[in-house]
């Protein structure tokens, strides 16, 4: 299954008094980059957010977030007289501490950070919640790069079909191509007889046969073209192979350019090397 390193992905659980959400994003990267944006309370599962990421996505920059905001709680007309008399009994202590010089009163100071603690949190249950939400995110994340992954699948396949097309029409060429240079050769062969030159005329001869022979370069294109459609079947991660396949067939075409003596291989060969960019850039987004 082909799958892209372009993705977005959101999740939300609820506990007893919390809404927590999960995002993570996914782009292209040569090698799996995992960062964390947590909240202060789920520091301790860092450790495992990374394991359960890494062990699913093999290559891509993720970015992972997590949020947390408490629930909004029902409104009572009945007073927590518990709570009261803490607030009562904090504000007391704090004023003790104070003289009448200080600028702001207890309930000031309880307002700033810090000053109240939070009842210790339960952290299996926290950790239930938060693996339930990463498992969430990271199965969407992963049918939408599927998903975006299928269709890059499916334009590398046709543009697959296009250099084999080309290819088939280099092919066809050769035998033009061959006959207009026979007949140079021949022309050549001509003016060495009445002036001989015996070295020019075997580098003529050596350039010539290099230009002859382009099929060696035409049968390499379709084996790594071929190649290209059997690793797109395999179920793994295929971006680096795919790229490396992309540098031998550019080369390909670049040689192929260059021997080229005729108009209409050029523009194959340049024809060639745009397929094989255009394919090149969307095999970057492939895991």
């Amino acid at each position: 299954m082909i799958r892209s390193m372009t993705a977005f992905a959101s999740s939300e659980v609820e506990t007893e008094d919390l809404a927590i959400n999960c995002e993570l994003r996914s782009v292209n990267h040569r090698y799996c980059d995992i960062t964390l944006k947590v909240p202060e309370r789920f520091r301790f599962m860092e450790g495992d957010i990374r394991k359960i990421l890494a062990q699913f996505l093999k290559r891509g920059k993720i970015e992972c977030a997590i949020n947390y905001k408490k629930k909004e709680q029902a409104q009572s007309y009945q007073p927590n007289l518990e709570a009261v008399k803490g607030l009562l009994a904090a504000t007391d202590s704090i004023q003790k501490l104070m003289d009448n010089s200080q600028p702001f009163s207890a309930l000031d100071v309880l307002a700033f950070p810090g000053i109240q603690q939070e009842p210790e949190i339960d952290k299996s249950a926290l950790q239930q919640a938060g693996q339930e939400l990463l498992e969430q995110a990271l199965s969407q994340l992963l049918v939408s790069r599927e998903r975006e992954g299928e269709q890059l699948g499916q334009m590398l396949e046709i543009r697959c079909q296009k250099i084999f097309e080309l290819i088939s029409e280099a092919e066809k060429r050769m035998p033009e191509v061959l006959s207009r240079i026979r007949k140079k050769l021949a022309d050549r062969i001509v003016e060495m007889v009445k002036d001989p030159d015996f070295d020019r005329f075997e580098q003529e001869l050596v350039m010539l046969t290099q230009k002859l022979d382009v099929d060696e370069e035409l049968d390499r294109l379709k084996a790594h073209t071929n190649e290209v459609l059997r690793v797109l079947k395999q179920n793994e991660p295929i971006g680096r192979r795919l790229d490396f396949l992309m540098q031998e067939m550019n080369r390909e075409a670049n040689t192929l350019g260059s021997k080229s003596s005729d108009k209409e291989m050029t523009r194959i060969a340049i024809d060639l090397k745009v397929l094989i960019e255009q394919m090149r850039e969307q095999i970057q987004n492939i895991e």
